[in-house]
């Protein structure tokens, strides 16, 4: 089988590599320069474990804090949920 080419090489820094800049309320637990999604993603995992922020009779929920509140508008999420109330705060 032969891969079909467009003739145009892909570049990297597309997709997750690709730098965003945090919302004011992000940048409180990220800090305000851009990065890329996945650093992003990192960094509050940091800020949970570090805060010990998980629900410890359900790791899979994120207790927020008073800075996580203003991202995800609500006092907890899942983790599955989390990835959709960062993208709101991502441009």
């Amino acid at each position: 089988m032969a891969k079909a080419t467009t003739g145009t090489p892909r570049k990297a820094g597309g997709g997750l590599a690709r730098p965003v800049t945090p919302s004011p309320e992000l940048a409180a637990v990220v800090g305000a320069a851009p990065l890329p999604r996945s650093e992003v993603v990192s960094k509050v995992w940091a800020h949970i474990r570090n805060n010990n922020l998980q629900n410890p009779a359900n790791k899979r929920e994120i207790l927020a804090d008073d800075k996580l509140k203003k991202v995800f508008g609500k006092d907890s999420c899942t983790m599955f949920e989390m990835n959709k109330h960062l993208s709101a705060h991502l441009k």
